[in-house]
């Protein structure tokens, strides 16, 4: 089962450090609705930049959490919880540079000197460290939050994170079941966990991927990777059903997606065999996206086997044209010459 789980650099990078306390959750939740307003009038309120700043982070909005967070910590360097923040926003975005997590792991060294049993600091800090591949300081911060809470659940996910990189994937799925066991509805670990299950071709991955898309029925990625999930340990009908329901969303990644695993079951799955069927499928995919590499070279398999050469040939040539290394395309098509 060699696939790309095409959000999951994503998920590691946020799950590092993604939640606020609970009791935080209750202050950002019960403001959420104010707060635009509330800064309209005031709109250099430190204490109103971090709630909302914490809201945004907690929906993973880390570009307009950073906003907020700059801001009040221009305002105040010395406010605590605007430097937490500020540093948890440069730790977690995607497009984080190796500055950006230098100056979140002084920001964390400073918050930590402040109040040393701050678990998000600790964690956090542990987080810079994982990114830096100094792992012996990432256990070391990870191990400090737990003497402190032994059910701390964000210290379980970096662990569990920091146990994938290097290889240890038995310890980073125990890692990963502790954070769930501390937050039953912990999605991105249920994720986390059947990527790992699917990369190692175990149908327990179709487990986790249920869960979390229960949990979080809005993010696609999940709803893709049990519907291929499923595909691949033969349940058919229900991975039909929902690529069905991804070809009909309104995101053009994974509308083309549920189109194509369409096209592709009724060409390799499904017991007879519709090539009209899975063309078509493959051709709708293109119409969505006209750069799908894989969807131009399986149309050409399909030409080919039709003994339509010439047509083959052209579709061959626009997988390479939109991806020089897809070599099968290549290879297919030296084939037909």
């Amino acid at each position: 089962m060699n696939r790309i789980i095409f959000c999951l650099l994503g998920f590691c990078s946020f799950i590092l450090i993604s939640c606020e306390s609970s009791e935080e959750t209750d202050v950002v939740n019960n403001s959420s609705e104010n707060l635009d307003s509330l800064l309209l009038a005031s709109p250099n309120d430190i204490n109103l930049l971090v709630k909302r700043g914490n809201k945004l982070f907690k929906e993973y909005e880390y570009d307009l959490a950073l906003n907020d967070a700059a801001k009040a910590f221009r305002i105040d360097s010395m406010n605590f919880d605007a430097r937490l923040l500020y540093a948890e926003v440069l730790n977690n975005r995607e497009t984080r540079s190796v500055e950006d997590v230098q100056i979140a792991q002084n920001h964390y060294k400073w918050v930590i000197k402040k109040d040393p049993k701050n678990l998000r600091g600790l964690v956090g800090l542990a987080a810079t460290y994982n990114f830096q591949q100094d792992f012996e300081n990432t256990f070391k911060y990870i191990n400090t939050a737990l003497r402190i809470d032994s059910k701390y659940r964000d210290a379980y996910v970096l662990k569990g994170t920091t146990y994938r990189q290097i290889g240890n994937m038995e310890l980073a799925k125990s890692s990963y079941e502790t954070a769930i066991q501390q937050d039953p509805k912990f999605f991105e670990a249920y994720f986390l966990l059947g990527a790992i299950y699917q990369a190692e071709e175990s149908p327990l991955c179709i487990e986790y991927f249920a869960t979390a898309l229960q949990l979080r029925p809005d993010i696609l990625e999940v709803k893709y990777q049990l519907a291929y999930s499923k595909q691949v340990f033969g349940n058919l009908e229900s991975a039909k059903e929902l690529y069905r329901e991804m070809a009909h969303d309104t995101v053009d990644f994974y509308v083309s997606r549920g189109l194509f695993h369409q096209g592709y079951i009724k060409q390799f799955v499904d017991k007879k065999q519709d090539i009209d069927s899975a063309m078509y499928f493959y051709k709708s995919a293109l119409k969505t996206e006209p750069r799908y590499v894989e969807a131009w070279h399986n149309i050409g398999l399909c030409h080919a086997q039709k003994g339509d050469k010439e047509r083959a040939l052209k579709s061959f040539s626009n997988a390479l044209k939109y991806d020089p290394e897809f070599e099968i395309s290549r290879q297919a098509a030296e084939e037909i010459r």
